[in-house]
């Protein structure tokens, strides 16, 4: 059987990939949807292998990156950590022009791979100074699932940026994860997902592609899965089993439990209901 967006018409036409409207109005408010989408990603790539089905629907929308997705621990003989970054940069660029998006749409955090569980309270000042700016009405996400620690870091981010709006009597985005295609126990159960069309995913490889400096391209994803993003505590283990433990993990569990409590307290969080 066809999955819903990708089945054949029947005069026989090429499959249609659904509207925004048809995919998130059982998990976002119409009103939502029609305002504008700020895309939160941990590394270069990941909003297009996440998203690229919404990207490609957001016109003016803006993306940012948290990290410049280059760690530290780089190959003595190769270019030199600030070079690596820009080369990354202008890659990004190039991949989301496909989407149709410009320079002046994609931003970053400037934190370096690796390091943003260390850098919790400042990418949360920066990314609450930056939906302030926007307005976004719908923030697109990682979820919590204790894997990558900077994608873990980035969910906090993003999450206690909207608890700060929250207590600040501001209006507030929707959060959005964007979900792996595949995964076990979901804390959360209404998913929407999307199967691309051959030419959807043609696209997306495209985009990906523009990664050369990363060597091997990521394979695009033939399914997205979006959902409202649940309520995490983020000082204990996730829930989810989306990923195992990334083997580049530098922090011990008990080291993530201590820099989230750290960061709660000093964002003066540790009390809000949305941890």
């Amino acid at each position: 059987m066809w999955p819903p967006d990708e089945r054949m018409a029947l005069d026989g036409t090429a499959p249609r990939e659904r509207t925004v409207a048809e995919v998130l109005e059982p998990l976002v408010s119409a009103q939502a949807l029609r305002g504008p989408v700020l895309f939160v990603a941990a590394h270069p790539e990941e909003a297009v292998q996440g998203a690229s089905w919404l990207l490609r629907r957001s016109p003016g929308c803006h993306v940012v990156h948290v990290t410049d997705g280059v760690p530290r621990r780089t190959h003595p003989e190769g270019p030199p950590h600030g070079a690596q970054a820009r080369l990354r940069e202008a890659e990004s660029f190039e991949a989301l022009s496909l989407a149709g998006l410009t320079p002046d749409q994609l931003l970053s955090l400037g934190a370096v791979a690796e390091e943003a569980p260390w850098e919790l309270v400042t990418l949360t000042e920066c990314l609450l100074a930056l939906v302030k700016a926007l307005r976004p009405a719908l923030l697109v996400v990682p979820p919590y699932t204790g894997g990558d620690p900077d994608q873990d870091a980035t969910a906090f981010v993003a999450h206690a940026a909207v608890a700060l709006l929250r207590r600040g009597g501001r209006s507030e985005p929707v959060l959005l994860e964007m979900l792996p295609p595949v995964g076990g126990a979901l804390s959360a159960p209404a998913v929407a997902r999307v199967h691309l069309t051959d030419e959807g995913r043609a696209t997306k490889q495209r985009m990906l592609a523009c990664a050369r400096s990363r060597g091997a391209p990521w394979v695009a994803w033939e399914q997205e899965n979006y959902r409202r993003a649940p309520r995490y505590d983020f000082t204990r283990p996730s829930r989810e089993t989306f990923a195992a433990e990334s083997p580049t993990r530098r922090l011990t569990a008990a080291d993530w439990r201590r820099l989230t409590r750290h960061a709660l307290e000093e964002l003066k969080l540790v009390e809000a209901p949305w941890h």
